[in-house]
């Protein structure tokens, strides 16, 4: 019987596009095209590291500077990474919060501290909550814990950390690779199929 259910953010609760952040970069460095900024952000683990909580804030924006030979300044910086979140349907957060009087509900997201707080600044211009915290017993982040899915390890903190077990959990995510990780816990699985959401 299923008493618990861990969400994933990206393209289950908030559409994205990361397409539109490597553009929104290739436009402020006016020398690369999106593909090759992509490419050297993956090489770089820009991305990765900053969501493992490898880099502070501050750190991130200097290295993406460095690596794209850019100027901007942190808003601008911010922006462009921020291009990718797109719209969070109320209609999906009314679903969660009917969900949650039946279930514990949790959030599990490999995202940054930058991404985190448009992604909540979106959910109050799009449904009126401040935050997640609100209607979420416990929202777990990748940058805070210093792991990322689709390692086994974030599955098995959270699992501790929440005090739940596996086959009472149903995870909901939109990547293969995580929720085939987290199904080897022996935890119940949904895939999500972009754009379709929860």
């Amino acid at each position: 019987m299923i008493k618990n259910i861990i969400f994933d953010l990206g393209n289950v609760i908030i559409d994205i596009l990361p397409q539109k952040t490597y553009e929104a970069f290739a436009t402020l460095s006016n020398k690369y095209s999106w593909q090759e900024i992509e490419q050297l952000i993956k090489e770089k683990k820009l991305w990765i590291g900053y969501e493992t909580g490898h880099f502070t804030d501050a750190e991130f924006r200097d290295l993406i500077r460095k690596e794209l030979s850019i100027s901007a300044s942190d808003e601008a910086i911010d922006l462009a990474f921020n291009a990718l979140l797109l719209e969070i349907d109320p209609k999906r957060i009314e679903l969660i919060e009917n969900l949650g009087r039946k279930y514990r509900l949790f959030i599990l997201s490999n995202t940054s501290n930058i991404h985190f707080v448009d992604v909540e600044k979106i959910l109050e211009r799009c449904t009126g909550r401040k935050h997640f915290s609100d209607f979420i017993e416990i929202v777990f982040l990748s940058y805070e814990m210093g792991k990322v899915k689709p390692d086994p390890e974030i599955y098995r903190q959270v699992l501790q950390d929440a005090g739940i077990i596996a086959e009472e959990t149903l995870f909901v995510d939109d990547l293969q690779a995580n929720v085939e990780s987290a199904a080897k816990l022996g935890i119940n699985i949904i895939h999500i199929q972009p754009p379709v959401g929860i």
